[in-house]
């Protein structure tokens, strides 16, 4: 009997060994008996990559999932597994993201999922696909309770800190006509004012775990949300003393009121807008600065309250003077160019309100004037100028946690930097958008299922940080891809076929990464025999 053989991927040029029987597993003696193999019409299929599955089946049965969703989707009158459908719309939102339309299609066949799971085609077939999104959302709460509980007995992750924060996500659609809809027009900070938007507001931990999100109607302004997750929160969680960090816009004087008043009291670190820099300038001023590290320096100001935190970062000025000088230059080289044009009055304006869109920041510090002949004069405004350099790589922090040490404050308030990532990937690594879906019900578990594939990649992640901090969970995905999957077929003498389902031996960095994560790859199948061709050709 073979061992094993060579096999090459013509598509990746990759060439390897398949192994048709481990070391510690013959074929059984029941298949064994009697029969003969006809190597010359020996087969392969088609390969299938499998080592990012088994990775993504790994991290979902280490979150306890798999238990979690099959006690409460069950299965469907025909029999269909709503859990392994489930499992395979995360899996594919990790690992290539695509519509279900294109999981249906392409990816499914070509992936081992269907070999994880033990499942045949018909379980990519796509009205499976959609029909298990509606039944996922209304099970949102009990699944961060779950998820919550398994990141503490993993990782000890506690709801202390809490990082808040809202994006927007936009649609390849025509606006809705029923005014009820959640898609909306709205401040889009994905840079498409012309497309309808949903908000989403997100809460997670220093760490980037979640422990909540809504989705919002797209005109929703951020200042409206927080009480209600003040709420979401001390519902879901309990009472108990937080810290809730966020950027300046989200929380309005009366919120902030009401978090000082509240038994017991919810604290807060927040940034503020520029103006009231301006304020407290005066009162600033005379206090002395204290190092936290090196290149940041803060003052600390008591007021009422609530404690006033300056923030000077001399590597943040830098970056902030580059940036204004290289805009500056830009927009001083355009309005030369512009006083030069013998154009129109009307066309010189709209030119100069193109300029003033380009470099917004710049034209600030820009005195310009047209007279009715539409001669152009400009002039540098030097007292402007003075005042934002003095301002450049500093921050206004206020918070009502009185007594903490400033280095305390203000790495706490750099953990805010984390629900940007958490955003970024959602986005990007797991595309998010844009959201083809049309029904209501269909766009919330769209969202839905990106945030059960974010819960997996942060979780990933946290492994990575404390037994490979060098490696991207990307990075890890793309790298156990290339282990494939493949079924070797062998017509016997007498009439039937015997099929190794079979993956390629891990090389040696891959073995070392699965052993970094502490993971162990399965035993190879034992080899099954059939007469059913359907089997052999599907």
């Amino acid at each position: 009997w073979i061992r094993s053989i060579e096999v090459f991927d013509e598509d990746s040029g990759r060439q390897g060994r398949l192994a048709l029987f481990s070391a510690d597993r013959g074929i059984p003696a029941s298949v064994a008996v009697g029969i003969g193999v006809r190597l010359s019409e020996f087969g392969l299929d088609r390969p299938r990559h499998g080592g990012a599955c088994w990775l993504v089946g790994e991290v979902w049965e280490q979150l306890g999932l798999r238990g979690f969703w099959r006690e409460r989707l069950g299965c469907s009158r025909e029999g269909t597994d709503w859990e392994h459908v489930l499992e395979v719309l995360v899996a594919n939102r990790l690992i290539e993201p695509g519509s279900e339309w294109r999981l249906h299609r392409h990816w499914y066949a070509n992936s081992a999922m269907g070999d994880l799971l033990g499942e045949d085609d018909a379980l990519g077939a796509k009205d499976k696909l959609y029909r298990v999104l509606d039944l996922l959302v209304e099970h949102k709460r009990e699944l961060f309770d779950h998820l919550s509980g398994r990141w503490r007995d993993l990782f000890g992750i506690r709801h202390e800190v809490l990082l808040y924060d809202l994006t927007s996500t936009y649609f390849e659609s025509d606006p809705p006509e029923d005014e009820k809809d959640i898609r909306r027009f709205g401040y889009s900070r994905d840079k498409r004012p012309d497309c309808v938007q949903v908000v989403i507001a997100l809460v997670i931990t220093p760490e980037g775990f979640p422990l909540t999100y809504e989705v919002l109607p797209g005109n929703t302004t951020d200042k409206t949300t927080l009480r209600d997750f003040l709420q979401k929160i001390r519902d879901q969680y309990g009472e108990a003393e937080r810290v809730w960090i966020m950027d300046r816009g989200i929380p309005t004087e009366e919120v902030l009121a009401e978090m000082r008043a509240a038994n017991p009291p919810v604290s807060y670190l927040v940034g503020t807008p520029r103006g009231r820099l301006g304020q407290l300038e005066q009162a600033l001023a005379g206090l002395p600065w204290s190092e936290v590290r090196e290149g940041i320096e803060v003052k600390l100001l008591p007021l009422d309250k609530e404690l006033y935190v300056l923030a000077r970062s001399r590597g943040r000025v830098g970056k902030e003077r580059s940036m204004r000088r290289r805009q500056l230059k830009k927009l001083w080289q355009r309005l030369k160019e512009l006083r030069g044009m013998k154009v129109k009055r009307d066309d010189l304006l709209l030119k100069l309100g193109a300029a003033k869109a380009a470099s917004p920041s710049a034209w600030r510090l820009v005195q310009t004037e047209v007279d009715t002949e539409g001669c152009l004069t400009f002039s540098l405004r030097k007292d402007k100028l003075r005042e934002v350099r003095r301002r450049e790589g500093r921050y206004l922090l206020r918070s009502n946690l009185r007594g903490k040490d400033p280095a305390e404050l203000w790495q706490l308030y750099m953990q805010l930097v984390q629900i940007e990532d958490a955003f970024r990937n959602l986005k990007g690594d797991l595309s998010v958008r844009p959201v083809y879906h049309q029904l209501e019900s269909r766009i919330e578990a769209h969202i839905f299922i990106a945030f059960l594939a974010y819960c997996l990649h942060v979780t990933l992640r946290h492994r990575l940080r404390h037994h490979a901090p060098g490696l991207t969970p990307r990075a890890v995905i793309e790298k156990l891809a290339t282990i494939q999957m493949l079924d070797a077929r062998f017509p016997t003498t007498d009439g039937r076929w015997l099929i190794f389902a079979r993956y390629t031996q891990p090389e040696k960095d891959h073995r070392m990464l699965i052993d970094l994560l502490g993971l162990q790859l399965p035993a190879q199948r034992p080899p099954r025999i059939t007469q059913d061709l359907r089997l052999v050709n599907p």
